[in-house]
Parts: structure tokens; sequence; C-alpha cells
């Protein structure tokens, strides 16, 4: 196959400084060559309103057209709580409805997280696993890329200096491309 495998990557937080949305402006420098990543910024999403999913806000639209169109998605998501932000849940929920309308059905996924905390997200990352099997989403399962006392791992500039975790990052767009071929045969 000669097409570029296209992934569509977004964050699970809003925050301008946040270290997943440093993740994925770092994880672009890592895409393979026979591969491209597109960043969306979940910025705008209104809560999800199940009064308005057959009539819905531009923003959901827009993303939901990104989804289609991508081959692969990468998240990177924080932990909050123990869990998936409500960002990134409610963008997912925007997202996969109305029922029987959903992007996300059969694409291939792959999840990283940054954390401050010594688990680096791992939680949320095990909770979205379990979002996918609703959604019919095919996980990627190695390498788990969480990036923890990620205070300590990027520069003032928002770049990554840890090169393990630059390698496993690398490692995992490299098996999402792989995984997404395999899945389009």
């Amino acid at each position: 196959m000669n097409d570029k495998i296209k992934i569509l990557g977004f964050a699970g937080s809003l925050r301008k400084e946040s270290f997943n949305r440093a993740l994925l402006r770092n994880a672009v420098n890592l895409v393979p060559d026979n591969s491209s990543l597109e960043i969306f910024e979940l910025d705008g999403i209104p809560p999800f309103n199940q009064d308005t999913e057959k009539d819905m806000p531009e923003k959901v639209r827009e993303f939901k057209s990104k989804i289609r169109g991508a081959d692969a998605i990468l998240i990177s998501t924080p932990e909050y709580n123990y869990s998936v932000p409500g960002v990134l849940k409610n963008a997912i929920d925007s997202a996969s409805r109305p029922y029987g309308d959903n992007p996300f059905d059969g694409k291939p996924v792959a999840i990283m997280s940054a954390s401050i905390g010594m688990l680096g997200g791992a939680r949320a990352q095990y909770h979205l696993r379990q979002i996918f099997v609703f959604l019919n989403m095919y996980p990627i399962n190695k390498p788990e890329v969480m990036v923890n006392f990620a205070a300590d791992k990027f520069d003032s500039n928002g770049i990554l200096m840890d090169e393990t975790a630059q390698k496993l990052i690398g490692d995992l767009i490299q098996n999402l491309v792989d995984w997404t071929r395999l899945l389009q045969k």
C-alpha cells in the first residue's frame, strides 16, 4: 500500500500548557514516513445533550468528520480522579451519537498519557479501553506509554526530554500504523 496512514490525535485536556497536549505535539515528530498525524483540539465542544444530537453543534460535526477521515486514532489523556477527564468523555460521547452513527466504529486506536503522578495516567487508560469496547474500536496493547512525573520530563517549551518516553511513543505510533495496515487488508 502506498497511501499514508492518516492518524487523528486529540488530547483529553483543555489546558494550554497541558503535558498531554505537549505529548501530542512531540508525537508529530515521531510519526513514520508512511503516515501523518493531525491534531484536533477539543476546545469548543459543548456538553453533550441528547436533545441536540440530531442537529449537533458545528464543532461536533467537524470532530466526527475528522474521525471518519482518519485511518487511526491517537489519544493522549491525563487522569483526573482515577479516570478519564470529563472533557474527553464528553467529546467521545458527543461524536459517537446518535446511536448508529458512530465514526469510531472499527477504528484502530492507541493511547498515551502524561501525569505529574507516579502512575502516569494508567487508570485513565484502562477506563478508556472499557469505552473502546462499546465503540467497537481496536486498541494497541503495547507498548503502554505512561509518562510519569511529567513536570520533570518536559522543558519549558513543552519539548519531551525523556528519551525512553520518546522511543516508546515512536514504537506506539509504528505499532498503530502496522495494526491499521493489518486491519485494512
